[in-house]
């Protein structure tokens, strides 16, 4: 597994958008070694501020058979990387979840796509990365990537999560960023990319 980081470009990052407790805040993570060991679990909120405490996460790259991939994009609301496209979900398993659960219900409750859309869930790959979102944010993660190829490509995304979806050809996206430099690819989706088609050398 390796490591990807970047340095803070902004100084202090803001810890709330508005005088609100923002909904991470209520939720927690899990904070691991760099070889995705468990250390404790941490606020999901607090780990995504300041210089960030590394925790566990994963992104599943969804495609269709015919080998375009699914890029979502990230509702406005988000507070890190909003209207950024990803490849196709990402968040953090819960404490005692698998990648694999926390996957299934990630594409259900975002996507509206169930079990039976598919049979090849599986983790590729796993690397740390380390990226700064300019007075809001970091993140500090050790992100599994999981794949899957839907039989029945039926979505129904919700709105709250995801602004928009688009089936895109993988490859091409890989080979040519300059045709799609007006999407803004959230960082870990790139980094897991370039490092999905590395692997296939």
């Amino acid at each position: 597994m390796s490591a990807d980081s970047a340095t803070n470009p902004s100084g202090d990052v803001a810890a709330e958008d508005s005088g609100e407790t923002h909904k991470n805040a209520r939720k927690s993570v899990v904070a691991v070694d760099a070889d995705d060991n468990d250390l404790e679990i941490v606020n999901r909120l607090e780990a995504h501020m300041g210089d960030g405490i590394r925790h566990r996460a994963f992104t599943a790259l969804i495609f269709d058979e015919d080998e375009n991939i699914l890029l979502a994009q990230r509702a406005p609301t988000k507070r890190l990387w909003d209207t950024y496209w990803d490849g196709t979900v990402a968040s953090h398993p819960n404490p005692g979840q698998s990648q694999e659960e926390a996957t299934r219900q990630r594409l259900e409750d975002e996507l509206g796509i169930s079990p039976d859309q598919y049979d090849d869930l599986r983790q590729t790959d796993k690397f740390e990365y380390k990226r700064y979102y300019p007075q809001e944010g970091v993140e500090h993660e050790v992100c599994a990537v999981l794949k899957l190829t839907l039989t029945d490509t039926s979505l129904d995304p919700v709105e709250e999560e995801v602004g928009g979806l688009m089936w895109v050809p993988y490859e091409r996206l890989y080979e040519n960023p300059r045709w799609y430099r007006q999407l803004r690819l959230c960082p870990w989706f790139e980094i897991a990319m370039r490092r999905d088609f590395e692997l296939e050398e």
